[in-house]
């Protein structure tokens, strides 16, 4: 099971109490206070791991936290600092506020750590008050209380290009074509319900990530269909690849089912439509006579986009996308480090 969301709740260690004591021994009268410190409680931590790929876990374990420090003893005793707790997420995970929908990190990569809940200080003992007018204090602090938070993570997949289209075009069929990804493939609409990854490599030096999600129609960011909520999954990509059906007897204009679609995603994100885009023309092994497939290109020429012809049961233009994939990386790349 895919589970891209979750809520949690980290709470920070508490702070072991100061120690009130005195020294007593064999001819050392009036010892004084030797009341030790608390320890300070354990931390919370986020961390981004790249052999966690889902927030499951969150759905039954909700609630974190760390050790508390501690209590001081005699003889100027320390309390022992309570363990941090480390949990782990995807990279990929955002991170908020679940009380102020405030952002509070974007694991953009494995690796990185946050502290999300501070423990408490410990409390100071009573050797910490003496002074010359007070010699025996009798005074001692208790530790304080840990941070305590409620988060929402949001994991939003790494990948470079990413898969839209109307569903049953034959995004995953193209997934499981080019990269060793097992998506559930079938001849009806929304067999995909749940994103999918794949490596795609074109050699040992060319490699990239594929994306496919659950297809979209007309009216899905009103919530038809499976909704647009798996498009978050395509924000992080750089490209684009729009199936389009080219197969005879396909209901529908191809250039109006492109129109759909784009519409969906501007009314998701105007960022995510305006990202680099390829048309694929898909399907084309049971083009027929190829009059939808004409219409495609004519389309395409008309509108200023590249279109590449595939037909992932035959083989035919799948090396010619995936160099067309990867050349439009690079072109990206370049443009963001100059730009």
């Amino acid at each position: 099971m895919f589970i891209d969301e979750a809520k949690i709740r980290a709470v920070g260690g508490r702070g072991g109490n100061g120690c009130v004591a005195f020294r007593r021994e064999k001819y050392v009268p009036r010892g004084g206070p030797s009341g030790g410190d608390g320890g300070n409680g354990g931390s919370v931590w986020l961390e981004s791991s790249e052999h966690v790929n889902t927030l499951l876990k969150f759905r039954f374990n909700r609630q974190f936290a760390a050790e508390r420090g501690r209590h001081g003893e005699g003889s100027n005793r320390h309390g022992r600092n309570g363990s941090d707790t480390v949990v782990l997420i995807p990279a990929g995970t955002v991170v908020y506020d679940d009380g102020t929908g405030q952002k509070l990190w974007d694991f953009s990569g494995p690796g990185q750590r946050l502290v999300v809940a501070s423990g408490g200080r410990g409390g100071r003992g009573n050797a910490r008050f003496a002074n010359s007018v007070n010699q025996a204090p009798r005074r001692a602090d208790p530790g304080e209380p840990g941070a305590d938070v409620a988060l929402c993570l949001e994991l939003k997949l790494l990948a470079d290009v990413g898969l839209v289209g109307f569903p049953n075009v034959g995004k995953s069929t193209l997934l499981s074509c080019v990269s060793a990804a097992t998506p559930r493939i079938a001849d009806y609409p929304f067999t995909t319900l749940e994103p999918q990854l794949g490596v795609v490599a074109l050699d040992m030096d060319r490699t990239f990530v594929m994306a496919d999600i659950p297809g979209l129609i007309e009216g899905a960011h009103e919530g038809r269909g499976l909704g647009i909520r798996f498009l978050k999954h395509i924000e992080r990509t750089r490209l684009l690849l729009h199936l389009v059906d080219a197969a005879e007897g396909t209901k529908g204009d191809p250039s109006e089912d492109f129109r759909v679609v784009m519409n969906e995603l501007s009314s998701f994100s105007p960022a995510v439509a305006s990202k680099p885009l390829i048309v694929v023309a898909s399907r084309i092994d049971a083009a027929g006579n190829g009059e939808r497939l004409r219409s495609v290109r004519q389309f395409c020429r008309r509108e200023g986009r590249r279109c590449v012809e595939i037909s992932a049961i035959t083989g035919q233009g799948l090396e010619e996308l995936k160099c067309a994939a990867w050349d439009e990386l690079q072109h990206t790349s370049a443009i963001a480090l100059t730009g």
